[in-house]
């Protein structure tokens, strides 16, 4: 059977994600790297949005929101068991949690980093806005050492990427913000191996021709 084939762009938050728990649950599938300036037609087909991340099936099926990849690829395998399948109540609240940083946060999140790239008299009024689920996040993980418990999960690969962006706006008062726990959370997934693998790069598809097989067994 033929592997599924993943359309991924290096940096993006959503596409990140999806790597994460592609790469923990051990599924084989086919990255092609990509770059929003030259979408490859085969992408924009599948997925007409034309946006990453996109998996595409060899019987043409497509899934093209990142947090169903996650979890596609998680009911395959979950090793880690990053669905919290010993407790019943889990996954509606990191369900919850995400939507949250999908929609909330997102929003706040884009206006705090264009206020912030082009000076603008909103930027404090954004970032304290972003602030209201640093607190929320950081309120969690004073409780036990993820955001869902005391080992990772789907909430922390979902929305690591996007506490990411907030940090890197501005980095001297991220680590000055009230958020020690959120500080050293953010810390540590971007010192692990798995982010470092998550996050090397790979020819794009289109100048090579050639994809990269994640969880290749050598």
């Amino acid at each position: 059977m033929a592997k599924p084939v993943l359309y991924s762009l290096q940096n993006c938050p959503y596409a990140m994600r999806a790597r994460m728990a592609i790469v923990l649950s051990g599924v084989q599938v086919n990255l092609r790297a990509i770059v929003l300036k030259n979408k490859p037609d085969e992408m924009v087909r599948a997925s007409p949005k034309a946006e990453v991340p996109v998996l595409v099936f060899d019987n043409g099926e497509v899934i093209d929101q990142s947090l169903d990849i996650m979890l596609w690829a998680l009911a395959q395998q979950d090793p880690h068991n990053v669905l919290y399948s010993h407790d019943p109540s889990a996954m509606q609240d990191m369900l919850s949690l995400i939507e949250r940083n999908d929609t909330e946060y997102r929003n706040a999140l884009l206006k705090y980093r264009c206020a912030k790239r082009y000076h603008e008299a909103t930027e404090e009024a954004d970032r304290q806005a972003c602030e209201v689920f640093m607190l929320l996040l950081e309120q969690r993980l004073s409780m036990h050492r993820y955001l869902q418990g005391d080992t990772l999960s789907l909430a922390d690969l979902a929305i690591l990427p996007f506490i990411r962006q907030f940090a890197k706006t501005d980095r001297r008062r991220f680590l000055q913000g009230p958020y020690p726990k959120l500080q050293q959370w953010l810390k540590n997934h971007l010192d692990s191996a798995l982010f470092s693998k998550v996050m090397v790069n790979t020819p794009l598809w289109l100048d090579s021709g050639l994809g990269t097989v994640m969880n290749e067994t050598v």
